[in-house]
């Protein structure tokens, strides 16, 4: 967004940081042509969105081989899940919703949560802590319970500056919904991030668009989304013309 590109991932003590790393396109210009400048950390990224589009698609292995795998509050990775979505994960993101409803806000058991993040092994969690007020506590309780089960997830902290700048280049673009969903949030930064990005999970409607069978919302339950806040069809249109742009690669596909 803007004359800027925002990098990085700068992992520092627990808990790790994402943060703001200015980097002014125009200095680019100071290079010889000769000289090939990436701004790239990881060549393949996979963002998994959770839609229902990808079960039975048979995909986990291609998704497994992204250099770079970024998956979406919290997703379950087995039970039969592994073939479509594999189990691969980098950066795992944790919604603050999903803390409040199913973790009852950590303000009793946390050993289910604990039971839940070693799916993901060493990966990184991504907590909004200081998007909105109201998320503050309750992702700082999950930052302590993981240090007192010394668990091998690595918390860390999204920049909120990175969060501010990110939704008014969406809404300069077109996208005017009232709070950006973590899919186009985690796209976003994979784009900075990444060479090569794969999009996977990424259909906002309850018909395959190739067999024409019926979808459930996501590929492990069929709960609806919140229209309040979130325009998936918008965003998806969004999508699927950065895909048509070269962008990036949304598949809507079986892999196999």
């Amino acid at each position: 967004p803007d004359p800027f590109f925002i990098l990085s991932l700068l992992l520092s003590p627990t808990p790790l940081f994402i943060s703001t790393v200015l980097f002014n396109i125009r200095f680019l210009s100071m290079f010889p042509s000769t000289i090939h400048v990436s701004l790239s950390l990881w060549d393949t990224c996979a963002v998994i969105g959770n839609g229902g589009i990808v079960a039975n698609s048979s995909c986990g292995k291609m998704i497994n081989s992204a250099d770079f795998v970024i998956r979406c509050n919290l997703p379950p990775l087995s039970d039969g899940y592994e073939k479509d979505v594999g189990t691969k994960t980098n950066l795992v993101t944790a919604n603050p919703t999903i803390l409040f409803k199913k973790f009852e806000s950590l303000v009793g058991r946390r050993r289910p949560l604990m039971e839940k993040l070693s799916s993901y092994g060493n990966s990184m969690l991504l907590l909004p802590a200081f998007s909105f007020g109201m998320n503050t506590a309750v992702c700082m309780r999950t930052l302590y319970t993981i240090q007192d089960f010394e668990s091998a997830i690595h918390p860390v902290f999204i920049n909120p500056e990175y969060l501010i700048k990110l939704s008014k280049f969406w809404h300069a673009h077109g996208l005017k919904e009232a709070r950006l969903s973590t899919g186009v949030m985690m796209t976003s930064l994979a784009l900075e991030l990444c060479d090569d990005v794969h999009l996977y999970g990424f259909w906002p409607f309850g018909i395959h668009p190739f067999n024409f069978k019926n979808l459930t919302n996501h590929y492990y339950d069929d709960m609806k989304p919140n229209t309040n806040f979130h325009s998936m069809p918008v965003e998806f249109s969004i999508l699927l013309q950065l895909h048509r742009n070269g962008v990036l690669r949304l598949h809507l596909g079986d892999c196999q």
